[in-house]
């Protein structure tokens, strides 16, 4: 009866559209890998099956587990994590994945998934109040442990996955100044690295005394405003330091492509531009399955990974692209609709999440693929090949569909 029940109650909505998602990836990784000499596309079938019974796994068991042993999980994943500096397997400089036989688990795509029950977890308790300094250090905490491991992989596109969990605190109840911060900091970089950083600190100031004089006079606070003028002029003559120091020569480089400072068509800059071409050849309706010319012919390198969204913009052209991102963005509202009628706090932080990190792979990867973002290594969530990637973005949605499945029995 409970079987029963569960099975009733799961929202097939979401579901659906999973099945088509991953049926879609697979029909384009076979057709971006059939000129190659590898099985890829045997591969990601082979990773698609054993969804089934892991799918089966995440249902089956109780909902109340996944709270009860968040914190577990959690701890779990971080040693995963840490472990691979001492037994991890270094793939194009990253040491990302454990190799087993042939093939290799990156726990990386799980931790997302892992730090999302963290999170739930500690919101749901009835004490925790955001507005508090204490509880706000303890939350980012959460979220920031795993990027400490991940960023000296280094790799730094599943790092930037967990930005997005600032926006569920913010939900949460966290200060809004935390993301104006982050926003404007991302601004501030991206300007200062196309403008002389003393014209962005002209400008800081001009900004900065607009809003001292418009404020009202018993609101005005010149400490205040002469302390972010200082955090701001600091950050900005930062930024070329960090740019030339700390990021690494590929990273310079993407930046300087994208911010139209470098043109190199051949080099750094060759796959988002054979991908522009590759999608922009497609036309509205595209040249058709296994027809695509820049496909076949092996122009996107790794076109069946990250880049796997420019064999949907050749061969199904304009409406098969739009077409997925309906579909991505029905499954994201359907998933934050269905957080909002959770009766339980933690299953409604946790379906945030899962909407976040779902919404974030598929952004930047968009972003990427089309040139208006650096190529930083973020798949296309049930798309790119992988079954870390899959089974990780299965396993994030599952669990959440479990809980809405489960909420009937919840007072």
């Amino acid at each position: 009866m409970k079987n029963q029940s569960i099975k009733k109650n799961l929202d097939w909505t979401c579901i659906i559209i999973y099945i088509s998602l991953v049926a879609m990836g697979w029909i384009n990784i076979y057709s971006s890998s059939l000129s190659a000499t590898d099985d890829t596309a045997q591969k990601q079938l082979i990773f698609i099956l054993l969804t089934i019974p892991l799918i089966f796994i995440i249902l089956a068991v109780d909902g109340k587990f996944y709270e009860k042993y968040a914190s577990i999980i959690f701890g779990g994943a971080l040693l995963l994590l840490a472990g691979l500096f001492l037994f991890g397997k270094t793939i194009a400089g990253q040491r990302c994945w454990y190799a087993i036989g042939s093939f290799t688990l990156q726990p990386s795509e799980f931790a997302k998934a892992a730090t999302a029950l963290a999170l739930a977890k500690f919101l749901s308790d009835s004490q925790i109040n955001l507005k508090e300094t204490n509880r706000q250090i303890q939350a980012l905490a959460i979220v920031f442990m795993p990027v400490m491991l991940i960023l000296p992989q280094p790799d730094p596109g599943s790092a930037l996955i967990y930005s997005i969990f600032i926006i569920v605190l913010y939900r949460e109840g966290l200060p809004s100044w935390y993301v104006w911060t982050g926003f404007i900091a991302i601004l501030l970089f991206v300007l200062t690295l196309v403008i002389q950083p003393g014209y962005i600190i002209l400008a800081s100031l001009l900004v900065i005394l607009i809003i001292y004089y418009r404020s009202r006079l018993g609101d005005r606070n010149p400490i205040a405003s002469l302390v972010i003028f200082g955090l701001i002029s600091g950050f900005v003559l930062s930024v070329n330091y960090v740019f030339n120091n700390v990021f690494k020569q590929h990273h310079r480089d993407r930046f300087n492509i994208l911010l139209g400072k470098t043109v190199d068509l051949k080099g750094i800059g060759y796959n988002t531009n054979q991908s522009e071409i590759a999608i922009g050849s497609g036309g509205w309706i595209g040249k058709g399955f296994l027809e695509g010319t820049q496909t076949k012919g092996g122009f996107v390198p790794e076109q069946h990974t990250d880049y796997i969204f420019t064999t949907v913009g050749e061969e199904w052209g304009f409406l098969g692209s739009v077409t997925v991102i309906i579909l991505f963005v029905t499954l994201f509202l359907r998933v934050i609709y269905l957080a909002e009628r959770q009766k339980t706090k933690f299953s409604r932080v946790y379906g945030y999440c899962v909407a976040g990190i779902l919404f974030i792979h598929f952004f930047v990867n968009i972003a990427m693929v089309i040139g208006i973002f650096p190529t930083i290594g973020v798949p296309l969530p049930f798309f790119s090949y992988g079954g870390s990637g899959l089974w990780g973005f299965t396993i994030l949605l599952f669990i959440f569909l479990k809980m809405d499945a489960n909420k009937v029995n919840e007072w």
